[in-house]
């Protein structure tokens, strides 16, 4: 029995020590890049990170998302608009990210979408309610995280693409849970490539946030835009009693 328990012991001792041999000792300096901080999460990051005096640059989307922000965080965090779905708005910010680092490099590059998406059977669907969500919560992602490895590289930083796990479960149809599938093999990809250059690459799956939790009236209304626009034929074939389910 004392044996165990000493075993026990000296196993949580080796625990603390790697996991605070892993602890960033000197944050100044050393900035990271947040995507989507006018989320709740996003936003909770950029200000936990600015409080422990690292040098953060969030994207948000809106300028009241950047101004919410500003108010509530140090002089040195800095904010950027960014649309995803926009390619010069992409090139805009890496240019921004770019002179703000200084030839440091990027220390960290957090990535974090949830933007609304249509939720409803597939083939109640058009390909353009696919670009809506894909544009933003993949490929967009995919371009900025192309564009800013060259950062990564040279501060041999880290990639961090936050997932929310509700995306992993193929439930419904539309872009979502494909966005977060397609995150999750292009961060997979992507941290066996980067292993070369000192680069990680991690992929944090999280839970329900209370304010990333869709209001059930907004998906109704949603659902029923979509039914409206059905032809007779698709709609005939679920039915009237499928939609009131």
């Amino acid at each position: 029995l004392h044996i165990a328990i000493l075993a026990s012991i000296l196993s949580l001792i080796i625990y603390w020590l790697i996991r605070d041999s892993h602890r960033v000792r000197n944050p100044s300096g050393k900035h990271i890049f947040i995507t989507d901080c006018d989320t709740r999460l996003g936003k909770s990051l950029a200000k936990w990170l600015d409080k422990r005096g690292f040098c953060v640059i969030a994207a948000c989307a809106t300028e009241k998302g950047g101004q919410e922000l500003q108010s509530c965080s140090s002089l040195s965090l800095k904010t950027v608009n960014l649309n995803l779905a926009d390619s010069n708005s992409i090139a805009r910010v890496v240019a921004f990210v770019t002179k703000e680092t200084a030839g440091k490099g990027l220390f960290g590059l957090v990535s974090n979408t949830e933007g609304p998406a249509p939720v409803a059977p597939t083939d109640w669907l058009r390909i353009e309610d696919f670009h809506s969500v894909l544009d933003v919560s993949l490929l967009g992602l995919i371009e900025i995280t192309l564009k800013l490895l060259p950062l990564l590289k040279k501060a041999e930083g880290r990639l961090v693409n936050l997932i929310n796990a509700k995306g992993l479960m193929a439930f419904v149809g539309g872009g979502y849970s494909l966005s977060k599938w397609g995150m999750e093999a292009f961060s997979d990809i992507l941290r066996i490539e980067m292993q070369h250059f000192g680069v990680k690459v991690s992929i944090v799956e999280h839970g329900f946030f209370k304010a990333g939790v869709v209001n059930s009236d907004v998906i109704e209304r949603d659902l029923l835009r979509l039914w409206n626009r059905l032809t007779p034929e698709i709609r005939d074939s679920y039915g009237e009693k499928y939609f009131l389910e």
